[in-house]
């Protein structure tokens, strides 16, 4: 009996062989031809032999699946409106299929990349159950959040929660609102840094005078875009949630959930960052959030915390010390530029310029692609016109010097070239004209200045 099912079994795969090889080699065929349709965008040519593969042969190769959402969403223009949802319901079947078939490229996961395409195509093709796109994107951010990188589809999955927290008829609480901000945007932030890790790997070797390959130019450019893609969708993000997150709903909230979350860090943590950038600071609810979290977690975090408060009370000589145990407790340097960044606001704000210009530029020496930095330095040189300089002509001239540092923000830092152009452009026009520099027939010379800034600009040729 074993021997006749082997066999069987033998004569069975003896038969199949040639039907497979045939059908495999069908399926190649028909591979080439779609796809180097696809390639021109000839996607009604190929969508024929596509579905062929597609049903017969559906884990050839992932082209079938990037190469099948082109040619279903061309389709999708071109079907008459009694057909379009059909369209739409074989998308929704295409992801789902390239899930099942390659949930991995290159061995690496990109199971949320894939779940969230689909749930932006479902906000794209206008599918009305908002609840249903929501529960999609979130399925995409906790399967797996590493892939789930795409700006606009991080920046619709907050934007979806919050449509349905506005309905207000889906029982979505500010707490959930507020934590899944929080959640987002710390994603945000991953991608941002990720972004800038690699752009200061060419930045540096620019500033070095090393040469850079084609490759390396292609690059920069990308992350750029990425960049600038990353800035605007989380402007708009913190957009949304500053209508909700004043200190008017932030501190009785927390206020009710803080003995529940007193040992929680990461709640800790996220309350206080929100405090203190929502300026609330001042309420003693403050204190107690940080004083919890320093006792808890003894980190960079709860150390700026405590610079802040005494910064609040006058004891400048605490703050700082404060503020530099956070730097030191801090190892990773994208952070420990982020902190040091804010303490250059904080002495900005304070009116002490030479304090926030050094902070700013050791936060570039941990991340020379921070813009903001720049910007800021910027800001500090053009607002003491009337404090440095012998002249009137010379007082002016510090605009060329902040217009310089304002270019140099755009040139490390996509995100926010535009502005950082318009900066420069400002700052030129209260620069001295070139009559005024005909009329002190100095061009070409250079202006030292001797306060705080302690440097020096060329004035421009004629």
């Amino acid at each position: 009996m074993r021997f006749l099912k082997t066999y069987l079994g033998i004569c069975l795969i003896l038969i199949l062989a040639p039907l497979n090889a045939q059908s495999s080699e069908e399926c190649l065929q028909n591979l080439s031809i779609f796809a180097e349709f696809a390639k021109v965008k000839n996607y009604d040519e190929a969508y024929e032999p596509w579905m062929k593969v597609r049903k017969e042969c559906p884990s050839l190769n992932v082209a079938i699946y990037s190469y099948g959402e082109r040619i279903l969403k061309d389709r999708y223009k071109k079907q008459p409106e009694d057909q379009k949802q059909a369209v739409v319901a074989d998308l929704m079947n295409l992801y789902d299929e390239w899930l099942l078939n390659f949930p991995t490229s290159r061995n690496v996961k990109v199971e949320g990349d894939i779940i969230s395409s689909k749930a932006q195509s479902m906000i794209d093709f206008k599918m009305p159950d908002k609840m249903e796109i929501y529960k999609t994107f979130d399925l995409a951010f906790t399967t797996d959040p590493k892939s789930f990188t795409n700006p606009k589809g991080l920046y619709n999955y907050f934007k979806t929660l919050y449509d349905l927290y506005e309905e207000d008829t889906h029982g979505v609480t500010m707490e959930q609102l507020f934590t899944k901000y929080e959640e987002v945007s710390e994603k945000f932030e991953i991608e941002s840094t990720n972004l800038a890790r690699k752009l200061d790997i060419i930045l540096k070797k620019e500033e070095e005078g090393n040469p850079i390959s084609s490759r390396e130019i292609r690059n920069k450019r990308v992350y750029g875009i990425n960049s600038n893609a990353i800035a605007t969708f989380l402007n708009n993000l913190d957009a949304i949630i500053s209508k909700e997150a004043t200190c008017v709903n932030l501190v009785p909230l927390y206020q009710r959930n803080f003995e529940e979350n007193k040992t929680d860090v990461t709640w800790l943590k996220r309350a206080a960052s929100r405090m203190d950038s929502k300026e609330c600071s001042d309420d003693p609810l403050f204190v107690l959030l940080v004083e919890a979290l320093h006792n808890l977690d003894p980190s960079a975090d709860s150390a700026y915390y405590l610079g802040l408060l005494n910064d609040k009370k006058g004891n400048n000589q605490e703050a700082l010390k404060y503020y530099e145990e956070s730097i030191t407790l801090e190892d990773d340097p994208y952070k420990k530029a982020k902190i040091l960044y804010k303490i250059a606001l904080k002495f900005k704000n304070a009116g002490r310029k030479s304090s926030a210009r050094n902070y700013a530029m050791k936060a570039l020496k941990f991340q020379p692609s921070m813009g903001r930095a720049y910007l800021t330095i910027a800001n500090l040189y053009a607002s003491s016109a009337n404090d440095c300089g012998d002249s009137q002509f010379n007082k002016r001239a510090i605009y060329w010097l902040a217009a310089n540092i304002a270019r140099k923000a755009g040139e490390v830092d996509a995100s926010i070239k535009n502005i950082a152009q318009e900066t420069a452009k400002s700052y030129i026009g209260r620069a001295p004209s070139k009559t005024d520099i005909f009329t002190e027939g100095n061009q070409g010379a250079t202006i030292k200045f001797s306060c705080w800034i302690n440097s020096s600009v060329k004035v421009p040729n004629l």
